[in-house]
């Protein structure tokens, strides 16, 4: 039996159900909620993140969540900072940390630590966002591909965020971001890291979704919908009036958010904003699941089922960390 604090993931795609699950395994075990959401830490984005209400977050609280304001950054390395001091913090309780969300850079970031990457450099930043915005992403895609061919593989075309941080590592350093992580591993097997990880909890990790991908793809616009008829453009104009915010700030390129923002800058119609943001949100999903189907060690369970609780406790009962 492992001798390390116990620790619970669950994980899954936007859409899946991972919330309404957490809240369950929660009152049924003495777990307290830790959000691993990289858009839920931003205050006043709470339609278009589907944060927890109001109520909900007073009955069963979730860390992580409202921690920065929309026009401040937060890194991975901030998260995993933040996440083991909840972690301790709810272990020194005599409870155990239950880790909740989707961004599945957070997770691994938990798992593995974060390889030692150059800092931004602002004026490369600069250089790239001018030629982002000059000709695409798919430009920088294809940049990548040359000269970091792994990261190419591995970040999504239209995903402009991670393509300007992989190329500023790039030209910052001289070094892909791709050789920076095999060096990382590489320096922790030298250390003798029994498996090569950095955090000191044994982990049961969970993931939830759909054993269908229509099921799937069905939640993911009728959620989209529901989020525009409850108030999700008038969150993003009311987002818009402030000086200090712009579209190119990782919150406003959060899924949903780039599509209003777009839209309120009459790029598109209403009917087509609504149709981008479905089709986004569906390529969240499939880059979370990429994740998740690479990852060892995961129970998985049919979000489409309705006995999942009672499916997650028995699983969760025959792991030793938890006896």
């Amino acid at each position: 039996m492992s001798r390390l604090p116990p620790a619970i993931f669950l994980m899954g795609p936007t859409a899946a159900g991972k919330t309404d699950l957490a809240v369950e395994l929660a009152q049924a075990l003495p777990c307290d909620l830790i959000s691993v959401d990289s858009a839920l830490v931003y205050r006043d984005m709470d339609i278009g993140t589907a944060k927890p209400s109001a109520e909900l977050l007073l009955e069963c609280p979730h860390r992580l969540i409202d921690i920065r304001d929309a026009s401040q950054n937060y890194s991975a390395a901030e998260f995993v900072s933040d996440a083991l001091a909840a972690m301790a913090d709810i272990t020194a309780a005599g409870r155990i940390p239950l880790l909740v969300g989707g961004t599945m850079l957070y997770f691994k970031a938990l798992l593995d630590g974060l390889a030692d990457m150059p800092a931004a450099d602002s004026v490369v930043r600069a250089e790239l966002d001018a030629q982002l915005k000059a000709e695409g992403p798919a430009a920088l895609h294809r940049q990548l591909t040359v000269v970091d061919p792994e990261s190419a593989a591995r970040i999504h075309p239209n995903d402009p965020q991670r393509l300007v941080r992989a190329l500023e590592v790039y030209r910052v350093s001289g070094i892909s971001m791709s050789e920076h992580r095999a060096r990382q591993r590489l320096q922790k097997a030298g250390a003798g890291a029994p498996d090569g990880g950095v955090l000191p909890y044994t982990v049961a990790q969970l993931s939830v979704a759909p054993a269908q991908r229509e099921v799937l793809h069905r939640r993911i616009e009728q959620r989209f919908v529901a989020m525009v008829e409850q108030g999700f453009v008038e969150e993003v104009e009311a987002l818009r009036r402030r000086s200090d915010l712009h579209s190119e700030l990782p919150s406003m390129r959060a899924v949903g958010y780039r599509q209003v923002w777009s839209y309120l800058d009459g790029a598109y119609p209403r009917e087509e904003m609504v149709q981008r943001g479905v089709i986004a949100t569906r390529q969240l999903a499939k880059r979370q699941l990429t994740w998740l189907r690479g990852w060892e060690g995961v129970h998985w369970l049919d979000s489409s089922a309705c006995d999942n609780p009672p499916r997650a406790l028995k699983y969760l009962e025959t792991l030793t960390i938890l006896s």
